[in-house]
């Protein structure tokens, strides 16, 4: 879908189709390979086969490609442009953004498209559908904060990698508590750092961002230690969504709490049977005493 975003010649150009296969093709074998490195860890790839094979291509062709020409994107220097106020500011627009965001994950830039998006996400999973607002917003404010373009906050660019972070780490990868909600939102509001950081340095690549703070920063809020238990951290193998995630470990904390009484008990009764012992030594001492 990127491909054709970003591709100058339009989305109906067919010709595209040629690398578009070919690239969605070696997914799997990036995928694969990756996954050899990060499961020494027990972490998730995320989105980081698309990010490579995207920026293989985009880098590959470039803006003057005589057959599959890209976008020219240039080097942002007005990031923080000057002309900026608050008055200027369209609130209408501003809220419309925060599904705008969750709909730019597919590289949608319409309300519409985002709030079916939201729908689905909500009959699917109402936590989920929850932090992915909540991380679309968390990334439009912090866009607001760093005195980002406004046609940048309104069109979703701000939102969508807050977005995957907020989800990611608010129930899906760990059990979602007060604390890893806490988290959630730091690492979105972390995530939009990122974004600023990481969508002008690869400006002057004329490379996208595409979701490479979601990746990144996602990635270093899983690999923190914490000797909190309510911030539990799920294996790979058993992730699934938030609901069931938190079935998981109620069910994970009934089974440890039965072995712990069965040990408990198992133990009691081997020190009563110590102790019947005990007292049938007494009462033969005694006996032959007597």
């Amino acid at each position: 879908m990127l491909m054709a975003v970003l591709s100058a010649k339009g989305n109906w150009y067919w010709w595209l189709l040629l690398p578009n296969i070919f690239m969605s093709m070696l997914c799997p074998v990036v995928s694969s390979a990756l996954s050899s490195v990060t499961g020494k860890w027990d972490l998730p790839i995320f989105t980081l086969p698309f990010n490579i094979l995207v920026y293989i291509h985009v880098a590959a062709t470039g803006a003057t490609h005589p057959y599959f020409p890209q976008v020219d994107i240039q080097p942002n220097h007005q990031l923080h442009p000057s002309n900026i106020s608050i008055q200027s500011l369209n609130i209408s627009q501003l809220l419309l953004s925060v599904p705008v965001g969750v709909g730019q994950v597919y590289g949608c830039d319409s309300p519409w498209t985002g709030g079916l998006i939201l729908l689905a996400l909500l009959l699917s999973s109402p936590i989920i559908c929850f932090h992915a607002m909540l991380g679309s917003a968390a990334g439009m404010l912090a866009g607001f904060a760093l005195a980002a373009p406004h046609v940048d906050i309104y069109s979703g660019l701000w939102g969508y990698n807050s977005a995957l972070s907020c989800v990611a780490i608010g129930g899906v990868f760990y059990v979602l508590t007060w604390q890893s909600h806490l988290l959630a939102v730091i690492c979105a509001l972390f995530c939009a750092y990122m974004t600023a950081a990481i969508v002008k340095m690869m400006s002057m690549l004329a490379l996208p961002a595409c979701t490479w703070p979601f990746c990144l920063s996602t990635l270093i809020f899983l690999l923190i230690s914490s000797e909190i238990q309510a911030i539990c951290r799920l294996p790979l193998s058993v992730v699934s969504y938030p609901e069931e995630n938190r079935r998981y470990q109620r069910r994970l904390k009934v089974s440890e709490n039965a072995q712990h009484c069965q040990h408990s008990g198992s133990q009691e009764e081997a020190q009563m049977g110590e102790n019947e012992v005990q007292s049938v030594h007494l009462v033969v001492e005694k006996s032959c005493t007597e």
